[in-house]
């Protein structure tokens, strides 16, 4: 029997959209290490209810003024920021794709506002915030504060809290060469995310009898 009343996203998490993002950095501090990279892929939700990741939006970044870069996490990333390859573009600029992006994916899902889904994303939410306060940027599509952490959700459903080791258990392959990439790791933290909301869902309709509690 058809469902002619599907779920719609504004619907399942209160008006907020969620949004995976992955930054990349020269260091730990928000504050004073520089932003390198940025990635972010917005959800979508299809008629069964069922969340799934769109494109992925991503870009360079090239080093505020004076930000620091700790040697030991350009060692991890790989990431030369001066290489002229990498095709960096100012933090502003790099807001401005990122943002536009999102807003664009909230309006399409009827939403109210963005949130953050990261893997410990406290970090990646506060390396965004503190560029967005250096660049006085006025269009933040993101909530300030509020933030879903794959890190508690992959301890929750599969015992695991380190990214590789919760994607493998949630059936999904992770290729570590790949990983320290804000594209890749960012796929892989959606892939993540989605099947754990996907998992409950199917629980609570098992529970309901096939029959979604609304």
């Amino acid at each position: 029997m058809p469902n002619n009343n599907p779920p719609r996203m504004a619907e399942r998490f209160r008006g907020f959209l969620p949004v995976v993002v992955d930054v990349e950095t020269g260091g730990f501090d928000a504050q004073r290490d520089a932003l390198l990279e940025i990635a972010a892929v917005p959800l979508a939700m299809d008629a069964d209810g069922v969340l799934y990741r769109q494109a992925t939006v991503s870009t360079h970044v090239e080093p505020f003024p004076g930000a620091n870069l700790d040697p030991r996490s350009l060692e991890v990333t790989g990431i030369d920021p001066y290489n002229p390859l990498r095709g960096a573009l100012s933090e502003r600029l790099a807001l401005d794709v990122i943002f536009q992006t999102v807003r664009d994916a909230v309006r399409g899902a009827q939403c109210q506002r963005a949130i953050l889904v990261g893997h410990n994303a406290a970090f990646d939410l506060g390396f965004l915030n503190e560029a967005v306060r250096r660049c006085g940027h006025k269009r933040n599509p993101f909530h300030p504060f509020s933030c879903f952490d794959t890190v508690s959700l992959g301890g929750l459903a599969y015992g695991q809290t380190v990214l590789s080791k919760a994607v493998l258990a949630a059936g999904h392959p992770f290729d570590s060469r790949e990983a320290h990439s804000a594209i890749y790791d960012a796929e892989r933290t959606a892939e993540l995310f989605c099947t754990v909301v996907n998992r409950w869902r199917q629980l609570e309709l098992l529970e309901g009898g096939g029959v979604e509690a609304r």
